[in-house]
This record gives structure tokens, sequence and C-alpha cells, in this order.
């Protein structure tokens, strides 16, 4: 067996042989959207996809290709669709989509999947999803199906954000583009983040209600919701292995597989 944890580097009967072995199967769940002047628009893509990677080394796991595309991006919690990179899926496509690859995962005898969300607004329709799919593969049929599902942001201990966050943390929906993720980034793939680029034009003060089809002018033009001063590598490593310690020790324990 070579190396790689990635579904889409093995060979059909290597794939074949880890799910018969009983291998959990992750399946992250991303978006292309704009994350401000300094980073790319994949970052949605990148963290969850990363962290799935070094779960999956600790348990025996694969990890399937990341879907790319989110539900829509919301002013409130990503900037939302007036910035140009962002690509948006309605929440039923999106919801149909994760419905299809957890059944035909069923198919081919995966019943441990894990499903890691990276971006704030697939939540809902992920779970959407993943009731469709138990609806398709018949609710009678499910005895031996687990299936976990994830915001990876929600492992953040508490210690942690003190730490980041010394005067108050802004709340993950204010954190888009901002010092959580751009550590995450700094951490795991540098060449993609540019601080001198950023805008310091927030943080947003948003009213608590929202407004169609006209978005609220409080979204910052940078895109950044909050504020990337403080943003470091080391922060994000901290992030990851929260992230990571937590999620192994779920899966673990899910799963019942030994250490």
């Amino acid at each position: 067996m070579k190396d790689s944890v990635y579904w889409a580097d093995q060979t059909w009967p290597e794939a074949k042989a880890m799910v018969e072995k009983g291998a959990p199967v992750f399946l992250p769940l991303g978006s292309t959207e704009q994350h401000g002047h300094h980073m790319a628009v994949g970052v949605d893509i990148i963290l969850p996809t990363a962290i799935c990677e070094r779960v999956a080394r600790q348990v025996g796991g694969l990890v399937l290709p990341t879907i790319p595309y989110g539900n829509r991006s919301q002013p409130r919690s990503g900037g939302g669709p007036a910035f140009p990179g962002t690509i948006n899926l309605s929440a039923q496509t999106f919801s149909l989509v994760v419905r299809d690859v957890i059944v035909e995962l069923f198919r081919q005898g995966v019943r441990r999947v894990v499903v890691v969300n990276g971006h704030y607004e697939n939540i809902w329709p992920s779970i959407e999803g993943i009731e469709l799919a138990l609806d398709a593969i018949g609710r009678s049929n499910l005895e031996d199906l687990n299936i976990l599902r994830m915001d990876h942001w929600e492992f953040a201990r508490p210690e942690t954000i003190a730490r980041i966050f010394p005067d108050g943390y802004p709340g993950i929906e204010l954190e888009h583009a901002s010092v959580i993720e751009t550590s995450m980034m700094l951490a795991v793939r540098p060449d993609l983040v540019d601080l001198d680029r950023s805008l310091h034009d927030g943080p947003a003060q948003f009213r608590p209600y929202d407004r169609f089809p006209r978005p609220p002018i409080e979204v910052p033009p940078s895109g950044v919701l909050s504020m990337t001063e403080g943003s470091t590598a080391e922060k994000g490593e901290w992030l990851f292995a929260d992230a990571v310690e937590k999620m192994v020790e779920i899966v673990r324990e899910e799963f019942e597989i030994g250490n």
C-alpha cells in the first residue's frame, strides 16, 4: 500500500481492500469563496482537507476528493456573492451531492463515514444531504452504518481561543478570512497567504437581520469580516492540533478503533 491516504491516489483494488478492512472514509466539504485580498479562494477546500489527511493517518482512513463548491456564501458569514471568485451552489444541489456520495460509498461497502465541513454555510445542507442519503439507502438497512458530521472550528479548545484572542473572541461567523483561517493557512499553505495585502477595514458591525436582494452595507470592502492582525503559523498549528486530536479521539471511540 502506498503512503498516501487519499482515495483518489489509490488503484481500485487498493481502495477496495481498505474498505473491506473497515477503513473510515473522510469526506471534506469545502467552498470556492473570497477570502480577502490576502488569501486564495480555496481556503475552505484546503483546511478541511488538511485536517482529514492528518486524522486519517492516525486512524487508518482514506480521504475522498473534497467537494470544492459550497452552499451560498452569505454576507454576514462569508461576505456574500458580491465578491468575484466566489462560486455558489444552491442548498438543494449541495445536499444532493452529499447524498449521492454517501449512497455510492454505501453501495461499495463503506460503513464508517466522517463528513468534515470547512464552510459555515454548508452546515444545514450537509445535514440534509446525510438525511437524504439515509432515506435513499432505506432506514431499515442502516444497522451497520455510522456517519459522523463535524465542523472543524468546533474543536478549538477554550484555552486556545483565549490565547489567540486575549481581548475577546469575535465569534466564528466574523472569523471569515480573519485570524483563525489566516493562521491555519499560514501553517499549511503559506504560499497562498500574503499579509502585506491585508486591508484593515474591519471588523464588521452587522445588524441582527438579513436584507435581500441588496447585501448589508456593513460588509467590509476587503471581504475580511473581522481582522487579520496577529495571525501566525504557530497559532494555526495550535488550531490544527486541537481539531486533529479531538477528531481522532471521536473517530476511535465511535468506530471502536484501537490506538
